[in-house]
C-alpha cells in the first residue's frame, strides 16, 4: 500500500500534513492518539444541608477548582463529574448537588436511593443550619441506602472568628450517627475539600468486596440528564433510623 495515499486520506487541520509534509516512517504513520482508559468503577455522591452552607461551592471547588463568592442557591440538582485515582483504580464521580430549601424535597429525595456516599454539610457560622441537622438525618433514614457511606462537614473554616458552632458540637454530633465521619473545610480557601471526597470515596471501597463492588455499582448509577421533577416511587422507610 503506498503510504502517501494513507496520509491524504486524514483530515486537513488539527496538526494534518500538507502536500509538501515529509514522508512519516512507518511506526509514526501507525501511532495513533490512544483513547484515555475508561472508568473502572462510577459512584454516585450526593451533598445535602441547608440553604447558603456551601454545597455547591464544595462541590465546585473540588470537581472545577473554582471559587464564586456570590453563588446562586441551587433549584432542584445540580451535577459535576470528577475521575480520581485511587488504590489502582479509575472511578468517575457523579457529584449531585441538592436545593437546600424544603420545596424541593420531593425531587431531592429521590437522589439518596443510588448514592453510595452522603456528605450532610452544615455552616460553622450559622447555628440554625447545625440545628437542622436532624431533619436532614431523618431524609437520609427514610430515602437512602442503609450502606451509604456519610460525612458530616462543618464547612466556612475561613470565616472562623464568626464561628457559632464548635468543632466539639459537630464532632459530638457525629459521634451520635453510626459510620459517620466529620471534618470541617472551608471551599473559599480550598482547605480539606479534596481530603473530603477522596476519604468517602475510599470509605466506599473499602467496604465493599470487589465483585460486589462491579454488580452494584453497574446496577447504580443514574442517567445523566436531570431527572423529571416528579420523583420516581421511592422505597419504603427503612426499620433503623441512624439518630434520634
Amino acid at each position: 500500500m503506498d503510504p502517501g495515499a494513507a496520509l491524504q486520506r486524514r483530515p486537513a487541520g488539527g496538526g494534518g500534513l500538507g502536500a509538501g509534509s515529509p514522508a512519516l516512517s512507518g511506526g509514526q504513520a501507525r501511532r495513533r492518539k490512544q483513547p484515555p482508559r475508561p472508568a473502572d468503577f462510577k459512584l454516585q455522591v450526593i451533598i445535602i444541608g441547608s440553604r447558603g452552607v456551601g454545597k455547591t461551592s464544595l462541590m465546585e471547588r473540588f470537581t472545577d477548582d473554582t471559587f464564586c463568592e456570590a453563588c446562586k442557591s441551587t433549584v432542584g440538582v445540580d451535577f459535576k463529574i470528577k475521575t480520581v485515582e485511587l488504590r489502582g483504580k479509575k472511578i468517575r464521580l457523579q457529584i449531585w448537588d441538592t436545593a437546600g430549601q424544603e420545596r424541593f424535597n420531593s425531587i431531592t429525595s429521590a437522589y439518596y436511593r443510588s448514592a453510595k456516599g452522603i456528605i450532610l454539610v452544615y455552616d460553622i457560622t450559622k447555628k440554625e443550619t447545625f440545628d437542622d441537622l436532624p431533619k436532614w438525618m431523618k431524609m437520609i433514614d427514610k430515602y437512602a441506602s442503609e450502606d451509604a457511606e456519610l460525612l458530616l462537614v462543618g464547612n466556612k473554616l475561613d470565616c472562623e472568628t464568626d464561628r457559632e458552632i464548635s468543632r466539639q458540637q459537630g464532632e459530638k454530633f457525629a459521634q451520635q450517627i453510626t459510620g459517620m465521619r466529620f471534618c470541617e473545610a472551608s471551599a473559599k480557601d480550598n482547605f480539606n475539600v479534596d481530603e473530603i471526597f477522596l476519604k468517602l470515596v475510599d470509605d466506599i471501597l473499602k467496604k465493599m468486596p470487589l465483585d460486589m463492588l462491579r454488580n452494584e455499582l453497574s446496577n447504580s448509577i443514574l442517567s445523566l440528564q436531570p431527572e423529571p421533577e416528579i420523583p420516581p416511587e421511592l422505597p419504603p422507610p427503612r426499620p433503623h433510623v441512624r439518630c434520634c
